[in-house]
């Protein structure tokens, strides 16, 4: 009984969205028709009467107010539309209607049986947004001291935030400590230095852990926030790798007696390869190149199943540097897989091998005459596939856009991804005659690909929504987000921005000139109700006397 009542519950109240939906306008001239066979007896047309004479007393001074405070309420709703729009990006009535007030007029049903494949259908791609949307550590980062810091005791400025920074910690935590650190007495202090929020306390933390031994993880902070050049960070970077190999050469010998030498065990070979990562980032900073490629090359052989870390992203820009493209077309071939999740670096790396093919001859006014060669076409076509893939690069590669120090994490396919390209990558692009001026002519033809609105991308999945946020989190304040694609203002914010303008003017003009725009109302309105009484006076006419005098009394 309680599912059949509920049956004819819900099938009433399709009943009611439908007659809702369809029949709105029938019901509105119903109502319409009511009311004036009704206008004798609610005294209708006395009430306008009485209403009329109210308004003819009134003074223009009314007027300039109601019309003022009109303004002035349509401009808080305008102030507060915009901010809400920039900093949520989306438009409060807005949302308010579609979340409260669409689904109690019908127009959402969660519970329907009708939208559950539809609702099922679409649980892939929200995985997959979701996925995309997750933030990855910059494989390029740069160091604390002798980098980031550097640059905020020059310009004053912090170029990385909180969340940033609170995602570093806690990687570290998860690479470089292990549930049996407390048994050591200088791990344990090293467990409580990456928690700590204060750098000097991380510091002192770590020259703490050294006076009890020689601790890797205790060399690696003091290399990453202490050191204030690269020798001086590569020099402690060499004492954690003689402290960290001897380590990982212990306990690779005591890993298969229980899950807690295993877990050490893991916890020193993250610990082993970071050191290792960042000493050949010390080596390719030096301008020793050749050894930084040679320490990436040995590194991937020694831990290939470690891809956490990217490290054929920092090999190939090394690759870049020595000009080395057949070597950079091999990592290529090798990592630009579709099994195997994209990057910027991948995809416009890509691109820039295909481009050095064709780019030193390229004009555009000769393919426009001729036509894009075979060549040229393959390179048009990385380029479309690489911005597709991030459309923010381009605009730091052309130098439109001015570029900041990379965050230590960055979201794929985002502005921060970008930022940590180009970057790194800007000088590459340069070295390939013609490079940029074949990205200036293509790059902008790709958004002529890809379907609008974003339902669906070309070569990748749809773009992500929620890049903006997570990169504002990332980025610096006094950098201006890159935001993809371009948001249209609300129909709300455009709404309220023209009825405070307008309402504005109406003040300024009744206060300027009372009379005139007395007469302008008037004749406004009676020009606005004309069509109503001509439709009113031929309806009397056409309806007999003694109808409408029986339809009165009743």
């Amino acid at each position: 009984m309680a599912e059949a009542g509920a049956g004819f519950l819900e099938q009433l109240k399709s009943c009611v969205v439908w007659s809702w939906t369809y029949l709105w306008t029938v019901w509105f001239f119903l109502v319409l028709f009511l009311v004036y066979i009704l206008r004798v007896p609610l005294k209708i047309n006395d009430n306008l009467s009485t209403v009329s004479m109210f308004l003819n007393t009134l003074t223009p001074k009314f007027y300039v107010a109601l019309t003022g405070t009109s303004s002035l309420i349509s401009g808080l709703i305008l102030i507060f539309e915009w901010w809400y729009f920039r900093k949520y990006g989306t438009s409060f009535i807005e949302q308010v209607s579609v979340s409260h007030l669409r689904p109690l007029l019908g127009g959402v049903d969660n519970n329907s049986s009708n939208n559950s494949n539809s609702s099922n259908g679409d649980s892939d791609s929200n995985r997959q947004s979701v996925s995309e949307c997750k933030v990855w550590r910059n494989p390029l980062n740069l160091f604390r001291g002798a980098e980031y810091n550097r640059y905020t005791w020059v310009t004053g400025r912090e170029p990385l935030t909180y969340y940033d920074m609170n995602l570093s910690a806690q990687d570290h935590q998860t690479f470089f400590t292990c549930d049996s650190d407390h048994l050591r007495p200088a791990d344990a202090i090293m467990q409580k230095a990456w928690r700590e929020r204060n750098p000097q306390a991380r510091i002192s933390a770590a020259h703490e852990a050294l006076e009890i031994n020689e601790c890797a993880t205790a060399y690696i902070l003091l290399a990453e926030e202490e050191a204030t050049t690269i020798a001086e960070a590569e020099k402690l970077f060499k004492q954690a790798l003689k402290a960290g190999d001897g380590c990982y050469r212990r306990s690779q010998q005591l890993q298969h007696h229980g899950s807690q030498y295993e877990a050490q065990h893991r916890r020193d070979t993250n610990v082993l390869v970071y050191i290792k990562r960042r000493l050949a980032m010390c080596a390719r900073r030096l301008g020793r190149t050749r050894e930084a490629v040679k320490m990436m090359r040995d590194l991937m052989k020694e831990f290939p199943l470690l891809s956490m870390f990217n490290i054929h992203e920092n090999l190939l820009e090394a690759l870049l540097e020595l000009q080395a493209y057949a070597d950079v077309q091999a990592v290529l071939a090798k990592y630009d897989d579709i099994s195997l999740p994209k990057s910027a670096t991948i995809c416009y790396t890509a691109a820039l091998l295909k481009a050095r093919a064709v780019s030193d001859k390229f004009s555009p006014e000769a393919a426009s005459r001729r036509g894009l060669s075979t060549a040229e076409m393959n390179a048009v076509e990385a380029i479309h596939r690489a911005v597709e893939f991030n459309p923010h690069v381009p605009k730091y590669l052309l130098e439109m856009k001015s570029l900041i120090l990379p965050p230590e994490h960055i979201l794929k396919r985002g502005d921060s991804e970008a930022i940590a390209y180009a970057f790194f990558h800007l000088a590459h692009w340069k070295r390939v005659e013609g490079a940029l001026n074949l990205l200036h002519c293509t790059w902008e033809g790709t958004f002529r690909m890809i379907p609008y609105p974003l339902e669906k991308g070309h070569l990748f999945y749809p773009y992500p929504i929620c890049t903006e946020t997570a990169d504002r989190e990332l980025l610096p304040s006094f950098h201006e987000v890159s935001v993809y694609p371009k948001k249209e203002l609300p129909f709300f914010i455009l709404f309220t921005a023209g009825l405070c303008s307008f309402t504005a003017m109406l003040a300024l003009l009744t206060h300027q000139f009372p009379e005139l725009m007395g007469v302008f109302a008037k004749a406004f309105l009676s020009t606005l109700f004309a069509p109503l009484n001509f439709v009113m006076e031929k309806v009397e006419s056409i309806l007999p006397s003694s109808l409408w005098h029986q339809l009165t009394r009743i």
